[in-house]
């Protein structure tokens, strides 16, 4: 894990990372020294008894129709001073690559006005590639970059769409900068 140095030790933070494989949320938090709370597929609630334990640490999302809520309950969170992760791609990239960002991640930061930490997840797709059904033995690296803090009006729906921007091309210039 490289640039712990890079999340602030308290209040409210967007850690906004990039997503190839369903070991990401585990293996983020595993490289965190504080507590994270995961904005997940809506679909993963209702699995039968990883439904109940994803609750714990995180609340849904319909990719297909997002609602507010998900954006008030993301903002809440934040102005409570957690962590929140997002994945900006909205879902699992299928060949490794770092897909565009949807504007929520931007929606999400502009209203609460918590810094973003870019971060770069490598080697999950190798671990747990999508359709796998074990684990395989791979190298993972998590790099937390240096945060973005937003300025800018909320309702602004292109100020939004160039956060999420700015998020992903942070993320891949910590993939070409390593």
């Amino acid at each position: 894990m490289i640039g712990h140095e890079n999340i602030p030790e308290r209040g409210g933070v967007i850690l906004a990372a990039n997503h190839l494989s369903y070991l990401d949320p585990p293996v983020i938090g595993a490289a965190l020294k504080r507590q994270a709370t995961y904005i997940a597929k809506e679909r993963l609630f209702r699995t039968p008894l990883f439904g109940k334990l994803i609750r714990n640490f995180s609340f849904p999302v319909s990719r297909n129709k997002p609602q507010l809520s998900t954006i008030k309950e993301a903002v809440t969170r934040l102005r409570d001073g957690e962590i929140v992760v997002v994945f900006p791609e909205g879902g699992r990239s299928t060949d490794g690559g770092l897909q565009n960002a949807k504007r929520g991640v931007g929606m999400i930061a502009v209203i609460s006005k918590a810094a973003i930490v870019p971060t770069l997840i490598e080697g999950t797709d190798k671990a747990l590639p999508v359709g796998a059904k074990f684990l395989r033995p791979a190298k993972i690296r998590v790099i937390f970059g240096t945060p973005l803090k937003i300025e800018g009006k909320e309702t602004e729906r292109h100020l939004q769409e160039k956060i999420s921007r700015e998020v992903m091309e942070s993320i891949r210039k910590l993939k070409v900068n390593r």
